[in-house]
């Protein structure tokens, strides 16, 4: 269906433009140059700083005009302005010498400095000489923690800091505090930011209040970066991000936008977690065991090579053991090297068959796998399972726009959409979210009802919804009065819900959970009511290592018992955080272990080689996301000293083993290689233009036309300028001689125009503006449900009962700790908790454990010790400990029931 639109007239010339936007918003998109501070394409319209300001005019034969707000004007049919009008362009350089008389004279030392949006609006508008010389208004600063900077007197109170941190992502620790003629923005007293998504002020503000902590430890101007597109390493969502790079260091990570994925925003595990890869950990060159063990050498790259081809020639069989956080590329090539049938998914067995469990749901179909932008879009949501703050961060944000979807459909477009302060106050109610978990989330506070329940009862209340919905779909037995109560309150709501939609994952660990979701989602799909379903996954690629149909963790360990393989090669992979160490150590007893990875771990501790692979940072490859959908991430940099990308350590070792007749050379032949390969992944090379694309026969440049310093960047190695890395494998250069205007979404390096320095220059790259990248963003989705009525699953489990003597154990995610890469990085590292063990207060009085005393979990390997944390929401005989937090990773499993003991005194 074709889009409305109206025409307006620009300098009395026509103009076709979509209807129901603000002429702000419909200028930018026209290419038009209007400054603005307060409106951003995602927080939309306040009126607040007056620096959008044009002339309108009655008609044609009207001369005089009168000033309006941009920002605040419908751009409606024959409207006409005027943004050259003398009296416009002296209102706008009036209002910017306004704000610019308590603003600092400080741009050399600021670390916005040429990326600054005021910068931009400030010339924009011909404002260039302060005839102020009065005293200028001064604040403290507040330390905000980490990663977040604060220089309180750069503002020019836009209040864009408070809308997005309390309006969009829902934090209360952050306000606007006013005295008189002062306003002053940040805590009530200093302390870290308690919002996950903090970091994203860096982006919005448009002045340098707020900055970037993490890049404060190694800065550099934005023109001198090297960037290149990627995408985030750290959860399963594949928010699209732009790393920049100096001197070999990866020294920040960026926003890149992505419609369908991020948008406008990401995480501050996504933002701040990538300082693994300038680690002190990092591996840097290939290291060597002796017979017997014993402390490892390095070798030399040649060295390290010879011996590959020696070991892989004299083995009787190789078992591949994958990585859900490889990419596609790396996999294949190991599954290549290894053979199908001896190609493993290096996931445990829960952790596989939750994965699988995933894949078969969003195929079996009729609901569709949805996108965050299509989360956004929702308007009666029903979460199973997933605490989805801590699991998969962007999911929360999107939820939190979800819940105004029903509110604004129900004001019939009254007030228009951009009109931000009179939208708020006519949704102030929400629209229907529902919760249920075994613990809190931090979305409780904005749902319609949140439950506390045991893994099983969440999957029958979700079977019970289901049933609701559609008679057909099976439901479970002896449901509770309370509990039909709320399966009826919730099939009510996602019934006259437009756009409902359905979230649950592998977080909680139980299949049950996932299954209950699609029976709900199939069921509202077939009572005509087409439903999204969300399923939340674990790491970067979990969804591509399904896809890969590998075998599971113990079918590896039965291979090297049997002896049908004597030599392992381990991709990314710490197995020793998804098994028990039992299990693990039998791999060991293989002839040969090869271990591939970027940070020192406990398998490369006992691997006979040790492979130095690169990070995302120094690689390119292709990650699948929860949804489907194949994006491709290149490298910033490339990698130094005995590092190389993973595939090629394996396709050394393929061509050794007689697995590939020649090198594949590059990763474009190796796309095409596994594209025909594995039916699967046909299109994932549709992800991004290949290695031979070119713009007027030049690559992209990954520098900036104002790159400086390649001469003395090496000067204490050569004075002579070296020539720029090559790179076969993809259509960017490193270098600052390349295309470098808009290039395809998929290969934008960063977001400049002229005039436009700032990240509001990402105007210019779309079709219009808040909507998608110019040419359809990034990314190919690869699964599609089937077609035909649903096949429900039909065996709810039985009621939960505790279990005398034992406790169910259940996870519990922290956007800080929980992660394997982003715990590396200070700021993230300083904010992970101690590990712990959650009790209800009945529970822990039972077992005689005061509050913040300490009890002891079994587990294999003997008892553990924790320090008890009280959550009385918690169901009886449930307990919770964080996964992965130091000291708790492989020791126990999601799901089990265990035995617990008061700590006896030491």
């Amino acid at each position: 269906m074709s889009t409305p639109t109206v025409r307006i007239f620009v300098e009395s010339r026509p103009y076709e433009v979509e209807a129901g936007q603000n002429l702000l918003s419909a200028c930018l998109t026209l290419g038009f140059d209007l400054p603005y501070f307060c409106w951003h394409p995602a927080l939309h319209s306040v009126g607040a700083c007056r620096q959008c300001a044009v002339k309108q005019f009655r008609n044609e034969n009207d001369a005089k005009g009168r000033i309006v707000m941009a920002c605040m004007t419908p751009a409606a049919d024959g409207v006409r302005i005027s943004i050259d009008d003398p009296e416009a362009h002296a209102f706008r350089a009036a209002v910017i010498e306004w704000l610019m008389l308590n603003h600092p004279h400080d741009c050399p030392v600021c670390d916005e400095g040429g990326e600054c949006h005021l910068q931009d609006m400030t010339v924009m508008t011909g404002h260039w000489r302060r005839r102020y010389r009065g005293k200028k208004r001064t604040f403290y600063n507040q330390d905000l923690g980490p990663f977040v900077g604060h220089e309180m007197n750069r503002c020019i109170q836009c209040y864009r800091c408070v809308r997005f941190y309390r309006d969009y992502a829902g934090g209360g620790d952050l306000a606007a505090f006013s005295l008189r003629s002062q306003v002053f923005f940040g805590r009530h007293r200093s302390g870290v930011l308690e919002s996950g998504f903090s970091g994203n002020l860096v982006e919005v503000c448009p002045t340098g209040v707020f900055t970037d902590k993490s890049l404060k430890r190694h800065y550099t101007r934005k023109w001198d970066l090297e960037t290149a597109p990627s995408v985030c390493v750290h959860c399963a969502l594949g928010c699209n991000t732009i790393p920049g790079a100096r001197y070999g260091t990866l020294r920040r990570i960026s926003n890149r936008f992505n419609g369908k994925v991020n948008g406008y925003f990401l995480c501050d595990r996504g933002r701040f977690g990538y300082e693994f890869v300038n680690s002190a950990s990092r591996l840097r060159s290939p290291l060597m065991r002796g017979v017997g063990g014993g402390p490892a050498a390095p070798l030399s790259d040649k060295t390290a090579l010879n011996r590959l081809e020696e070991i892989i020639a004299g083995s009787r069989g190789i078992a591949g053991i994958g990585s859900p956080r490889a990419s596609l590329e790396a996999n294949f090539a190991l599954r290549r090297l290894a053979g199908p049938d001896l190609f493993f998914s290096g996931l445990s067995g829960q952790e596989q068959a939750l994965a699988q469990k995933a894949l078969s749901v969003l195929k079996a179909g009729p609901a569709r796998c949805v996108s965050l932008k299509e989360v956004r879009e929702s308007d009666a949501v029903l979460v199973l399972g997933e605490d989805v703050t801590n699991f998969a961060p962007l999911l929360d944000l999107a939820l939190r726009q979800s819940v105004r979807q029903k509110p604004t459909r129900e004001l019939g477009g009254v007030i228009p959409a951009w009109d931000d302060t009179a939208m708020r106050e006519a949704t102030r109610h929400q629209g229907p979210l529902f919760i249920v978990t075994p613990a809190p989330t931090r979305l409780d506070g904005i749902s319609t009802s949140a439950c506390r329940a045991a893994p099983d009862e969440v999957a029958r209340l979700g079977f019970a919804v289901a049933s609701l919905v559609d008679g057909k779909a099976p439901a479970p037995l002896a449901v509770d009065g309370e509990a039909r109560r709320l399966a009826d309150a919730i099939a009510r709501a996602l019934e006259e819900a437009e756009r409902p939609l359905v979230i649950a994952g592998t977080g909680l660990g139980s299949e049950a959970v996932m299954e209950a979701a699609a029976n709900v989602a199939w069921a509202l799909s077939t009572a005509g009511r087409p439903a999204g379903l969300c399923l939340a996954l674990p790491e970067a690629n979990s969804m591509g290592a399904a896809l890969m149909e590998g075998g599971p963790l113990t079918q590896a360990v039965a291979a090297v018992e049997s002896g049908e393989a004597d030599t392992v090669v381990i991709l990314e992979n710490n197995l020793y955080r998804r098994a028990v160490p039992a299990l693990v150590d039998k791999l060991f007893t293989a002839r040969n272990v090869i271990a591939i990875d970027y940070l020192d771990n406990a398998m490369m501790a006992r691997a006979g080689m040790v492979l130095p692979a690169a990070t995302f940072a120094e690689s390119d490859g292709t990650l699948v996301n929860s949804e489907g959908r194949a994006q491709r991430f290149f490298k910033v940099m490339p990698p130094e000293g005995g590092v190389k990308e993973s595939w090629r350590w394996i396709e050394a070792m393929a061509v050794a083993a007689g697995a590939l007749e020649k090198p594949w050379g590059t990763i474009g032949s190796l796309i095409r290689q596994m594209s025909e390969e594995v039916p699967a992944l046909d299109a994932a090379g549709e992800a991004a233009p290949g290695d031979g694309f070119r713009l007027h026969d030049q690559k992209v440049a990954r520098q900036s036309r104002g790159f400086s310093g390649r001469t003395a960047m090496r000067a204490d190695v050569n004075v002579r300028e070296d020539r720029p890395p090559g790179d076969r494998d993809s259509p960017l250069t490193f270098s600052m001689e390349g295309f470098q205007d808009r290039p395809p979404a998929p290969l934008v390096p960063r977001y400049w125009s002229p005039g436009w320095n700032s990240v509001q220059a990402l105007n210019k790259f779309q079709e219009e503006v808040g909507g998608p990248l110019r040419g359809g963003d990034p990314g190919r989705r690869l699964i599609e449900p089937a077609p035909g009525p649903p096949a429900y699953f039909n065996q709810p489990p039985a009621p939960f009962a505790r279990r005398r003597g034992l406790w169910l154990l259940a996870p519990l995610y922290h956007i800080f700790g929980s992660e394997e890469l982003s715990v590396f990085s200070l700021g993230v590292r300083q904010l992970a908790p101690a590990s712990y063990l959650a009790l209800n207060h009945a529970d822990a009085a039972g077992l005689g454990v005061p509050a913040r005393g300490l009890a002891e979990l079994e587990t294999e390997a003997g008892f553990l010790r924790l320090p008890v944390r009280l959550i009385d929401s918690l169901p009886d005989g449930v307990c919770a400990v964080p996964v992965c937090l130091e000291g708790l990773e492989g020791a126990v499993s999601r799901g089990e029931y265990v035995r617990l003991r008061a700590a006896p005194e030491e």
